[in-house]
């Protein structure tokens, strides 16, 4: 037998223990690679383990034509990714790791306890009993040598590898260690990174009516998003939302975010309608009922079943009606301007909160560079990305994560077995 006939494994080095980082190092392993998993944090999956506000939404029940539909930023790389790793092999991945999961409203995947631990369990758990080595430590650098990776830089010195996947995240979260180093290594690499913003991210507002409702969550209204220069709807949804001393958050308020690449103050209002199971017939039938209930009240002192408490009092001086005015007196126009008030409340936008607040970041490593087959980059022989790192981003419902999965899957099976 001679040295060439001795199989050598490939050693993988993947950068980043997220959500795409030990999908990578599941996939790499289980083809047969030795690999090496790079954390800086003392824990794996720290982002992933308050996503979804700690339920962790791990992808989307629907087909891929659907969704693309919900990846704004260069859908069509992602054909072959989702062809290989698709949302049901999603399911089923976690299915077998012992997550029973579930499907709620908008067909987005929550593990069946609600907990986004049991995802971070089940991966580092696959990842132990592939036996990838995991390592806690900062990598401060990709080791390239003649446009071929070699391994990569830590503080305690190279570790030698046949091919890098870097699993860095963006740079939102900053706190759970997502600070853009990814970024960096890429540029080092002579990649191309685009413009770097905010995406799923609260909104700043003009003018202080959302700080007066700070605290208030609304469930089951409606928003749309319109141009102040010519009232074109650009968004519209039906959910929750919540106001806050900047302005607005919550579920609609994120998605929206992913909707405005142009966010400037000016450009935008959010129309808020309050009560959108209500037309304005049956609205003005509910108002007209409870002013005849509480006849003699003071205005102000007669929206109590109607609207929330901390919406009242700017709700009245938006209208325009005395607030000391008794309700027998209140005209007919003046409880029109009432009910258009509730059905659109109107809020000046102003700009999204800073990228650490975001949920993902928008832009990154250029996928013209990118081999969307493999995850390989055209320029340097064994280097590969995948998942946030990459500029690739989608609405909320699970469609991030997945793009984690379908993009390290690749990137794995493929840096274990080019050669």
């Amino acid at each position: 037998m001679t040295q060439d006939d001795i199989y050598t494994p490939r050693r993988v080095a993947v950068i980043g223990g997220g959500a795409a980082g030990m999908m990578a190092a599941i996939h790499a392993a289980s083809m047969g690679a030795s690999v090496t998993l790079l954390e800086r944090n003392e824990r794996l999956g720290k982002k992933l383990r308050i996503t979804g506000k700690g339920r962790c939404n791990v992808t989307n029940d629907c087909g891929t034509e659907e969704f693309l539909q919900n990846v704004p930023t260069n859908p069509r790389f992602l054909y072959a990714a989702l062809n290989r790793f698709s949302t049901a092999d999603t399911k089923d991945f976690f299915e077998e790791c012992g997550v029973p999961l579930k499907v709620e409203r908008g067909k987005r995947v929550f593990p069946k306890s609600d907990k986004a631990s049991d995802i971070v369990r089940a991966l580092s758990d696959r990842c132990r009993d592939l036996g990838v080595e995991i390592k806690h430590t900062r990598v401060t650098g990709v080791d390239i040598s003649d446009a071929q990776v070699a391994g990569v830089v830590t503080a305690g010195g190279t570790i030698p590898a046949d091919a890098v996947i870097v699993c860095t995240g963006g740079r939102s979260y900053s706190v759970t260690g997502s600070d853009g180093d990814g970024y960096t290594f890429a540029l080092r690499a002579g990649h191309t990174v685009t413009e770097l913003r905010p995406s799923l991210v609260p909104i700043v507002t003009e003018g202080n009516l959302c700080q007066r409702m700070q605290g208030l969550s609304l469930k089951n209204v409606a928003m749309r998003i319109a141009r102040r220069d010519n009232g074109k709807i650009v968004y519209e949804d039906f959910g929750e939302m919540m106001f806050t001393h900047f302005g607005m958050t919550g579920p609609m308020v994120l998605s929206a975010s992913a909707h405005l690449p142009d966010i400037a103050s000016g450009v935008y209002e959010a129309h808020i309608d309050l009560k959108p199971a209500l037309d304005d017939a049956a609205l003005d039938a509910r108002i007209r009922s409870d002013f005849a209930k509480y006849n003699n009240k003071d205005f102000i002192n007669s929206l109590g079943d109607l609207l929330p408490l901390k919406a009242i009092e700017p709700i009245v001086e938006l209208c325009g009606i005395d607030p000391r005015k008794k309700v027998n007196s209140v005209t007919r126009e003046e409880r029109r301007s009432l009910l258009e008030t509730i059905k659109c409340l109107r809020i000046p936008l102003l700009r999204f909160r800073p990228i650490d607040e975001a949920i993902i970041t928008k832009g990154g490593v250029s996928l013209s560079e990118i081999n969307p087959k493999t995850m390989e980059s055209k320029l340097v022989k064994g280097l590969y990305f995948a998942g946030e790192v990459l500029d690739l981003d989608a609405y909320t419902g699970g469609f991030n994560l997945q793009i984690a999965f379908s993009t390290a899957v690749v990137a794995g099976e493929s840096a274990a077995t080019e050669y």
